[in-house]
């Protein structure tokens, strides 16, 4: 039987850091109560305005809550979002000195419009072009340094598609990794999809298995989701899949076992980061004890807890240690 305080409390002396797409949530929650004059679209009168991490910050915002030490590597605007972006990171305890302040970029900002409790309109501001080779450079040699310096046990690639995790910056940060025997865990996209080779832990989600793979992938059994497993590890040779498949629960396969965990009945009111949390508790947990079941098993019961609350939150590491001794004890 697992020892689920011990091993939570062990993640007080994981030091991970993550590289990727940081984000401002933006929230404008309000009430609806006539229709616009001007044109037929509803009238929001704002209650109150929020603002949290998100995109790859909120993988650290989660690792944290989880009682990890956390860096965070990114790239972001000279510019008020970007100021109370680090205000946040900052008090949560996350590092931020792997964050490239540029001049020609604006920090992404996605402002979500809340009316009876159901999000009715998404604002994006955003850079979206690749870094360029100075950027790349920069990030690259925050990367190294927090490596030599900082010796982490883990470092998570989450990739949002907005130029931070160029082919480059993948590649080199893992062969840094790598060189230095750090466990590396990626959350891809569809661009960067096979850029990723020879990292520990890939966790696509089924969409993105299918884009990848260019299949159809219909049946999600396991003897479909093991071929699968096969294909990436083909073009990746990576260590692990750990495959999220939405409501039907957690694929994993490491060589040896392979399994699907089905996930646990939720009152579900949003999946938004989801899939942070899954791969910050994921990789956690595989740090502290290097068992794949056990990873799964727990990321699995994060992921589904978070989709209880609006918006974009960080898992409560007493609760979820709560749901592992009522599930899995």
């Amino acid at each position: 039987m697992v020892d689920f305080p011990s091993l939570f409390a062990s993640f007080g002396s994981i030091r991970a850091g993550v590289i990727g797409d940081v984000m401002l949530d933006t929230y404008l929650w309000g009430h609806v109560e006539r229709i616009s004059p001007e044109a037929p679209v509803p009238v929001v009168a704002l209650d109150r305005r929020e603002q949290r991490i998100g995109g790859a910050g909120n993988v650290a915002l989660n690792l944290a809550s989880l009682g990890a030490r956390v860096s965070s590597f990114s790239v972001i605007g000279k510019d008020s979002d970007g100021e109370a972006l680090e205000l946040l990171f900052a008090e949560n305890g996350i590092a931020t000195s792997g964050h490239l302040k540029s001049a020609s970029r604006i920090t992404t900002n996605k402002a979500r419009v809340i009316g009876r409790n159901q999000q009715m309109m998404r604002l994006d501001s955003e850079t979206t072009r690749d870094l360029v080779a100075a950027e790349e450079e920069d990030l690259l040699r925050r990367i190294e340094v927090y490596l030599e310096m900082e010796r982490p046990q883990v470092m998570i690639f989450e990739d949002y598609n907005k130029g931070v995790l160029t082919d480059r910056v993948i590649r080199e940060a893992v062969g840094l990794c790598r060189e230095r025997s750090v466990i590396t865990a990626v959350d891809p996209k569809r661009r960067n999809f096979y850029s990723y080779e020879g990292v520990t832990i890939f966790k696509p989600n089924l969409k993105e298995v299918r884009e990848g793979l260019n299949i159809g992938l219909e049946a999600v059994e396991l003897t479909a989701l093991e071929l699968v497993h096969q294909q990436l590890k083909e073009r990746l040779r990576h260590e692990i899949s750990m495959i999220t498949l939405s409501e039907k629960g957690i694929f994993y396969n490491d060589g040896v076992r392979a399994a699907i965990v089905p996930s646990h009945l939720r009152n579900i009111a949003d999946v938004s980061g989801a899939g942070d949390t899954v791969i910050a508790a994921a990789a956690l947990v595989y740090a502290a004890t290097r068992d794949v079941a056990l990873m799964a098993q727990v990321a699995n019961i994060a992921g589904g807890l978070v989709c209880e609350d609006v918006g974009t939150v960080a898992i409560s590491r007493d609760l979820l240690l709560a749901e592992c001794g009522r599930l899995l004890g």
